[in-house]
């Protein structure tokens, strides 16, 4: 099927009959290469796409928190960097040892990755039926037949779920370390490798780039000299947008990349292998207790035969035959439970003033990440079951566009808020429930403030149950909250948040003052406003300026 055609060499491969490509490893750009830092250049990508909705995690520094005095997790490998491709296309058309397929678990070619088995021939689809099968997170490795490698590895993704995405992480995390086994079990030097997770599994683009990258970077680290090429193949514009945004953190090329890695990276970067670690699941082994002088034995003491059966063994006995080690790795239930039970107490004796002057319920102990994560999930499933048109109709909460730089945005009325008609446990499960997709990723928050000062709003220990059911990724995700038509109260009430809340999501907080000056955040076109939103805006700000609303054509003149 591939035949190389000497007339038509193009940049990235030499065309053939079938309109496909043969490409050699020296015709795809290496990572460590100087053009790789300030782009990247691919066949068929899109012009108008740009790379502002993509910011590249090295170039803004000014208000990132410094890296003084911390150890690189990644630091600078030249030799591994050297290994390491990007490139946009189809791996099969590349010049490689193996290529990597990702199928189900029947090896089916309508599971397969698309144009795979048209470009191979009739062959792979017979030997992929004498395998068997393949488990998920393992792979199998075939004849490449009429491809230009000489293999294909095919493994198996995992389905992803909020509920379970420790478990889809590590399954993932063993598809990119079985495909790179079995390439060194098989002599083979090179591989390109796709996206393993589909969009038909519902895997997030982004964090599942961040297993793949970290998986082969660990994996690398072990077995440098027995691979010599990772080709990372993209097929879309925005997963090479992700990777180009996400190699400088686990394969920096300088000081300067490895230094901004430190404050880029997220908390959780697996174990040795790449794997997500459970802090819950660790093997918690002490050391084995000094042994102390044996205690001279004493004089046996003869009983009648008749109460042998009788005696109690006392707990210096049995003791002999436990290992303090091993008793020492479950605490003490009931021990643990009392000391819950006294946080608890101890935080709610601190904060009783805080109901007593109307700011609600602010006790209780921080959540611990494995306490957060089960509120969220059991938060999300109920939500999932329940059906919420009533709070969607009322339009609180409802999404937007994306702002500027390309992020998805959130629009939340005050107005609309009416706490008396509102059933505060149904809007939780919604906001939960419309808030899910977004906090995976950075996102933005635009809350219209217009007209709202006159209707009661939720006391601050409702809030921060609600920030606790959303979770750590709410709060290190979300980029901005813009609030517009903002009033002396609620900037307050912001200010008395940021004290006795939460310190970092209340001070991500933008006031702005007219429409004119939101659209520079949020580009008009990107938000549904309300009416009388614009109205509001004409009454406070009369005067200052020009809005034309692009939806209606109406315009808002200022003289």
């Amino acid at each position: 099927m591939y035949r190389t055609v000497a007339t038509a060499a193009t940049r990235g491969g030499v065309a053939t009959d079938s309109g496909d490509s043969i490409v050699s490893l020296d015709q795809v750009p290496r990572w460590s290469d100087a053009e790789h830092r300030s782009s990247l250049e691919f066949e068929n990508e899109d012009p108008s796409f740009s790379n502002s909705y993509f910011p590249d995690p090295l170039t803004s520094l000014g208000s990132e928190i410094g890296s003084y005095g911390m150890v690189s997790r990644f630091p600078v490998d030249h030799d591994i960097n050297s290994k390491i491709y990007l490139w946009r296309g189809n791996p099969w058309n590349l010049e490689v040892d193996a290529v990597v397929n990702s199928t189900n678990e029947n090896l089916d070619e309508a599971h397969s990755s698309p144009g795979l088995y048209a470009a191979a021939g009739p062959g792979l689809a017979e030997e992929c039926a004498t395998l068997g099968g393949c488990r998920t997170g393992m792979a199998k490795v075939t004849n490449a037949y009429d491809l230009p490698a000489r293999r294909v590895i095919h493994t198996v993704g995992p389905k992803y779920a909020v509920k379970y995405h420790t478990a889809a992480e590590n399954a993932l995390s063993h598809c990119y370390r079985a495909c790179l086994e079995l390439l060194i079990e098989n002599g083979l030097k090179s591989i390109a490798m796709g996206c393993i997770y589909t969009e038909a599994k519902n895997y997030p683009r982004e964090p599942a780039a961040h297993v793949a990258i970290r998986t082969v970077r660990r994996f690398l680290e072990k077995q440098k000299d027995k691979i010599t090429a990772v080709v990372f193949c993209n097929t879309t514009t925005s997963d090479t947008e992700i990777y180009k945004r996400l190699l400088p953190l686990y394969f920096p090329r300088d000081k300067h990349e490895e230094e901004v890695a430190i404050s880029k990276l997220p908390s959780d970067v697996g174990d040795e292998n790449g794997e997500t670690i459970i802090d819950e699941r660790k093997i918690r082994i002490k050391p084995l207790p000094k042994k102390t002088a044996p205690k001279p034995p004493k004089a046996p003491v003869d009983l009648p035969v008749s109460d042998v059966g009788l005696v109690r063994r006392n707990s210096s006995y049995l003791d002999s035959f436990l290992d303090p080690a091993f008793m020492s790795l479950i605490k003490d239930p009931d021990q643990r439970r009392k000391e819950q039970w006294e946080k608890t107490a101890q935080a709610q004796k601190g904060w009783n003033c805080a109901k007593v002057l109307g700011f609600g319920d602010l006790g209780g102990p921080p959540l611990s990440v494995s306490e957060e994560y089960s509120l969220h999930s059991r938060y999300l499933a109920k939500a999932n079951s329940l059906n919420l048109s009533e709070i969607a109709e009322m339009k609180i909460v409802y999404r937007g566009g994306v702002d500027s730089e390309g992020r998805p945005v959130m629009v939340v009325v005050g107005a609309h808020f009416l706490l008396r008609c509102l059933d505060l446990e149904r809007f939780v499960l919604y906001v939960i429930k419309e808030f899910e997709p977004l906090i995976q990723k950075p996102y933005t928050i635009v809350y219209f403030h217009s007209a709202a000062s006159l209707q009661p709003q939720p006391d601050m220990g409702w809030m921060r149950r609600l920030q606790q059911i959303l979770g750590r990724k709410h709060q290190r995700n979300l980029h901005a909250i813009y609030v517009l038509h903002p009033t002396f109260g609620l900037k307050a009430a912001i200010f008395a948040l940021q004290l006795l809340v939460d310190n970092v999501v209340w001070k991500k907080v933008v006031y702005v003052d007219r429409l004119l000056q939101l659209f520079r955040y949020v580009p008009r076109e990107q938000l549904t406003i309300p009416d009388f939103v614009f109205q509001h805006d004409l009454e406070v700000n009369g005067g200052k300026g020009l809005i034309v609303d692009p939806r209606t054509k109406y315009v808002y003149h200022r003289p």
